[in-house]
């Protein structure tokens, strides 16, 4: 078994779980002027416009959606749901894709244009933060005996104590680059823009549907975790809106 008995805590509350989400969201925007400065359709301005409104509205719809998982102890305790301590991945990807999407119908730009420049991005940047959910214990595995268990020791970890369970962060770690590798390959040959994107999404909702079964987590739907349920209305939208506009774009050239 492997031992994990890092202090998850920084310095002074700071996780090494916000130092590395903080990690990634510089890494989306690094990369995303990368991409202008390489001749991307798209003004530095509207990059740093998009971050200021795709970070904050992530983070609330991150939020917003813990809480509504964990509303059987939030609505004991209504002076806790306004913190960062808890938030989703799912919810940091779909409210940020909804704030930049409502800044693009505001603006000069297309919002599938953007997307697809960035979703290789993104993997890459929940990749560095499942580092931070590694240390901190978070969205831990179910129990294990297979020799690359985990076992975490700090009191201050999120993860059962003394307990061998499945490396599900360090698992999805490797899906992602692995994905982000797909992407990077996949770019520019589907049409029309933000197809994509689409792969992102539902390739990323595969994973967490079938991951979401070594995971320890509240049930929230039939049996199901809450981002297992997300992933399932996820791929039946995705799926038939891409095969609708990979067809649409095939009859276009």
């Amino acid at each position: 078994m492997i031992t994990i008995s890092i202090n998850p805590v920084v310095f002074l509350g700071v996780r090494w779980y916000g130092v590395f989400v903080a990690l990634a969201v510089v890494v989306l925007v690094l990369w995303m002027l990368r991409e202008v400065r390489s001749g991307a359709k798209l003004s530095y301005n509207t990059i740093f416009t998009a971050a200021l409104v795709g970070i904050p509205s992530g983070i609330v719809f991150s939020r917003l959606l813990h809480v509504v998982d964990r509303w059987g102890y939030y609505s004991q305790n209504p002076g806790q749901i306004l913190g960062a301590e808890g938030l989703t991945f799912y919810g940091a990807i779909l409210g940020a894709a909804l704030g930049i999407w409502i800044y693009s119908k505001l603006s000069d730009f297309q919002f599938g244009y953007l997307a697809d420049l960035l979703a290789p991005a993104i993997l890459l940047a929940q990749a560095i933060g499942r580092i931070g959910c590694t240390i901190n214990g978070c969205c831990y595995g179910i129990a294990t005996s297979l020799p690359w268990g985990v076992v975490y020791t700090h009191p201050d970890s999120f993860a059962r104590l003394g307990v061998a369970v499945h490396p599900t962060q360090v698992y999805e770690i490797i899906y992602n680059l692995l994905v982000f590798t797909v992407l990077l390959k996949l770019r520019g040959r589907f049409k029309p823009d933000g197809s994509l994107f689409l792969i992102y999404l539902s390739l990323y909702a595969l994973w967490r549907v079938g991951g979401g079964f070594l995971r320890v987590g509240t049930p929230f739907l039939f049996g199901l975790h809450q981002a297992q349920v997300i992933g399932i209305v996820v791929l039946a939208i995705t799926i038939p809106l891409l095969a609708y506009r990979t067809r649409l774009g095939a009859g276009a050239r």
